[in-house]
């Protein structure tokens, strides 16, 4: 069985062509070309999708940090907040209350706690 890598040619009308070839570099369009791989790339709205919940993520964890008085160097493996968890929930007080549950150890007062939930859901609305 042999693997098949591509090489990406241009033709006249400036559009972008890719020829396979085998493993052994057997490109016979063109032996002077470098070899290329084929990729795929995100569209813009999709990485600002990507951005925008990885923003929410991170504010997420290092407000986590703050309520449990962890370090950066510390795992907050043993709480589990999941946006999409959350999301799937249908009503918002189904949502506070499952958060609630989530962040009972929490070593920060309970102002705080839901000062961070109220917010917390805010953000993962906008999602």
């Amino acid at each position: 069985m042999s693997i098949k890598t591509s090489q990406t040619t241009n033709n006249k009308n400036g559009m972008h062509h890719v020829n396979f070839s085998n493993n052994d570099g057997d490109h016979k369009v063109n032996p002077d070309r470098k070899k290329r791989y084929l990729t795929a790339k995100y569209g813009q709205h999709q990485m600002n999708l990507i951005k925008k919940r990885l923003k929410v993520e991170m504010w997420m964890y290092e407000q986590l940090q703050f309520l449990f008085d962890s370090d950066e160097d510390e795992d907050l493996t043993n709480i589990d907040i999941d946006l999409d968890e959350v999301l799937d929930l249908d009503e918002i007080k189904e949502r506070k209350q499952w958060l609630r549950n989530k962040l009972i150890d929490a070593k920060k007062s309970k102002e705080l706690v839901e000062k961070f939930i109220v917010e917390l859901l805010e953000r993962a609305n906008t999602l």
